[in-house]
């Protein structure tokens, strides 16, 4: 397992570009985000994924987030109207998830089965933009919370000594916090919060 301490606001591009690499090889990554660290693996590694559930102990309901560079990268994998567009222009980047209709370049065991959507998001942090501008590709992402918790891992080193054998890389930026992205389901004419978190969502009330 590879323990890569990383610049919280200039993150090296030579410790960041080996994550990638083992993304890229099927690898799973613990990162920091702009809420909390989160759990990260390739878009197309469906082993990779299996062992995020079974690290995480999520059922096959369970949304897997798509987190993205930016908008234009959102708009590949999600069908947005222009209401959406607007918010998600207004919102990103941030601590926020969006649930949207999952375009036709989404892999069909990351959407929900049920509803065909999928989760995304662009998240406000350097080493998230320069690991994603490596990768030059969503990473497929949930947050870093073990069964049974109520508030996701804050500290890399615990993170290592509690879950290190069943990773294959910490990026270590220090402390980013625990909170939860807020969650806002776009999928109907009405933008719905399903999840209050970080990200400040009153105007969802007005």
């Amino acid at each position: 397992m590879q323990y890569l301490q990383v610049h919280p606001d200039n993150p090296q591009r030579r410790l960041v570009s080996q994550a990638v690499e083992i993304v890229r090889r099927g690898g799973v990554i613990a990162y920091p985000t702009d809420s909390s660290y989160a759990l990260g693996c390739h878009i197309g590694d469906k082993d990779a994924m299996e062992r995020i559930r079974r690290l995480r102990q999520l059922d096959e309901k369970h949304d897997f987030t798509l987190v993205c560079r930016d908008l234009s990268e959102i708009s590949t994998y999600a069908r947005i109207d222009n209401q959406a567009y607007r918010l998600l222009k207004m919102l990103t980047p941030g601590p926020y998830t969006f649930i949207l209709p999952a375009s036709r370049e989404v892999p069909r065991r990351l959407q929900n089965p049920k509803r065909k959507t999928i989760g995304l998001r662009v998240p406000d942090h350097p080493v998230v933009h320069l690991l994603l501008e490596l990768l030059d590709e969503p990473i497929m992402s949930v947050t870093l919370i073990e069964p049974g918790a109520d508030l996701p891992l804050s500290d890399p080193e615990e993170i290592r000594e509690r879950l290190g054998k069943h990773l294959d890389a910490v990026l270590d930026s220090g402390f980013c916090g625990f909170e939860p992205t807020t969650v806002i389901d776009l999928t109907d004419e009405v933008p719905a919060l399903v999840r209050q978190g970080k990200g400040d969502a009153s105007f969802l009330s007005q």
